[in-house]
């Protein structure tokens, strides 16, 4: 309702301008300051002060003046108080915010009739996902169901570089050594179990003599050819290795949850002639030049210091090649291309950008989100190349143990209605292990890198998903024992303070997705879930249900209990985290 609401103050707004004869777009509409009674504001007077050569609150009392709510639905009244204009709702506004909360839908904007690949994760499959890279397939999977939530045609992608050096090299020992020659896998999955072939190929070439190298660098730059000019024999040796690793890390990703709609292959830009035709648009650049015997783009115009080499002097093609020719695929089939980056790849973002402005694209269309590492306290060193790594598996399993024993706890230290059984126990803990996890990660603004903390992540009382979970957890009994009592919800208009303060905190839902979406933002949502959940828990604490005044409270309080868990469960389904019915 929030958005209605603004859409018609906006109007209103419009209105008043031009009655007065001034020609402004900017309508300066803000949340109001907290000791106003309203829920938008609008500081168009302080912008229009100067040009008139009048005082913001005098401006904004001719503005007052001017403006006709006769037609609004959900504006009750717009008052002018100093420079500002506010506007306060109606009782439709409440009764309809409550009404509309109450059903999924309330979570899902109209279709934007725009289509948006999102690429995310497109970790290298070399081995188990690690907890380093985790904030990429949670901040990707998050963006992706915002975006759809937000009225776009949405499809995820991983893009899978299954074309370097290190891909052949990984193919090289997956072929030369025998599983007896190697430790035990960590873990029973695939991954895993081939990720042992990679790191005895890297030991190999570290201990190797000077023949023994020469020799095993030939096999390995033997399949980087091959890959290059299209043989298929190659590709097929590749892909045994690639498609298992990646079955594995899905199987990983798919705790999260995060799932894909499609695996894009590099080598599938080699295979149909596109990089190829790409390197003879770029080497016919006026910003071409070969050094070396390399060719390169001088991007000084991008004020890009380092320039960006897309053929080596052998003559083979770089990731960042085909990655051109991947995001050309993309410009093609998609209205607009969102990209997920880690922080180390900052300048060849850049470098990329420039290049596909070179080849004449429209680079507005594309969004990189770039990310900060996750990592742990004590600074455990990641390297999957060494084996030294914690993987995400791990983090996973310990949230869920942690998250268990919390639950444990909890039923020890007060007297449940209902005892709840093994299973159950053991889905809440899956529930709020991996939801502690998401919801840490997601919450922080993705530019900034983060150390993940289990006292926080895991804590029930603020600030983390368990907190949140809990609300919901919390609305659901009200909503059982109501049932076992007859007591039936009814829509009706709040009048408690803490009632219309919860109200107001779940009318601005949609207005959240929306500027969430627009900005790339999920930890938005995150923090707007804190707000509401503090919201309800002074209605829970001030407006009782079951045993309220009379009947009619009852009802009312019931639906908007209902509203409440709706609007908690859609929100933190944006973020991939489930909502318990019990905790």
């Amino acid at each position: 309702m929030l958005r209605s609401l603004r859409g018609e103050f906006r109007d209103v707004l419009r209105d008043a301008l031009e009655a007065e004869g001034i020609d402004e777009d900017d309508l300066g509409l803000e949340d109001p300051p907290e000791e106003f009674d309203a829920v938008v504001a609008s500081n168009l007077a302080f912008r229009l002060a100067s040009r008139l050569g009048e005082a913001p609150p005098v401006v904004a009392q001719r503005l007052h003046a001017a403006i006709d709510i006769d037609e609004t639905r959900y504006i009750e009244a717009i008052e002018a108080v100093g420079p500002y204009l506010n506007a306060t709702p109606s009782d439709a506004y409440y009764h309809e915010t409550i009404e509309a909360a109450g059903t999924p839908s309330f979570a899902a904007l109209p279709p934007r009739d725009i289509s948006v690949v999102v690429e995310h994760t497109s970790a290298n499959p070399t081995g188990p996902v690690h907890i380093g890279r985790a904030r990429n397939p949670i901040i990707g999977d998050a963006v992706a169901r915002l975006l759809d939530a937000a009225g776009y045609e949405v499809e995820t992608h991983y893009y899978v570089n299954d074309a370097g050096r290190q891909m052949a090299l990984f193919t090289w020992a997956y072929e030369t050594f025998d599983a007896d020659e190697l430790p035990a896998p960590e873990r029973d999955r695939i991954e895993y179990d081939l990720v042992r072939y990679y790191r005895k190929g890297n030991e190999y070439l570290e201990q190797a003599s000077r023949d023994e190298l020469e020799e095993a660098e030939a096999e390995i730059n033997a399949i980087m050819q091959g890959l290059e000019v299209g043989d298929d024999e190659t590709y097929e040796r590749v892909s045994t290795v690639v498609d298992q690793v990646l079955d594995g890390m899905t199987a990983c990703l798919g705790r999260l949850p995060a799932t894909f709609d499609q695996f894009v292959k590099e080598t599938s830009f080699m295979r149909d002639g596109s990089t190829d035709a790409l390197v003879a648009r770029l080497k016919s650049s006026a910003y071409a030049e070969q050094d070396d015997g390399a060719w390169q783009l001088v991007l000084d115009d991008w004020d890009i210091d380092k320039p960006f080499v897309f053929l080596r002097s052998d003559g083979t093609s770089l990731y960042t090649t085909r990655d051109l020719a991947h995001h050309e695929w993309k410009f093609e089939n998609f209205d607009k291309a969102v990209t997920i980056l880690g922080e180390g790849h900052g300048l060849q973002a850049e470098q990329l950008r420039a290049a596909l402005d070179i080849l004449g694209n429209d680079t507005d269309r594309l969004e990189q989100i770039l990310y900060g590492w996750v990592n742990l306290p004590g600074g455990e060193s990641m390297s999957t190349r060494r084996g030294t790594g914690i993987q995400l598996d791990d983090l996973l399993d310990e949230a869920i143990d942690r998250a268990r024993a919390e639950v444990e706890r909890r039923m020890d230290d007060r007297i449940r209605e209902d005892e709840l059984d093994e299973q159950t126990i053991e889905q809440i803990a899956h529930d709020v292990g991996i939801g502690a996890v998401r919801y840490d990660i997601v919450s922080k603004q993705p530019t900034k890198a983060i150390t993940f903390e289990w006292d926080r992540a895991l804590d029930f009382e603020a600030q983390s998903a368990p907190f949140v979970q809990y609300v919901h957890a919390r609305c659901c009994g009200i909503i059982d024992r109501a049932e076992r009592a007859g007591i039936e919800a009814e829509v009706g208009v709040p009048s408690h303070e803490s009632e219309i303060a919860l109200t107001e905190a779940i009318s601005r839902f949609p207005y959240e997705i929306e500027t969430a979406a627009d900005t790339f933002a999920p930890h938005r949502i995150s923090t707007y879930l804190l707000e509401l959940a503090d919201a309800y828990n002074a209605f829970y604490r001030d407006c009782p249900v079951i045993d309220a005044s009379d009947d009619q409270t009852a009802s009312t309080r019931l639906a908007l209990v209902d509203a409440s868990r709706q609007t908690v469960e859609s929100g933190l389904n944006l973020l991939g985290i489930a909502a318990p019915r019990s905790m």
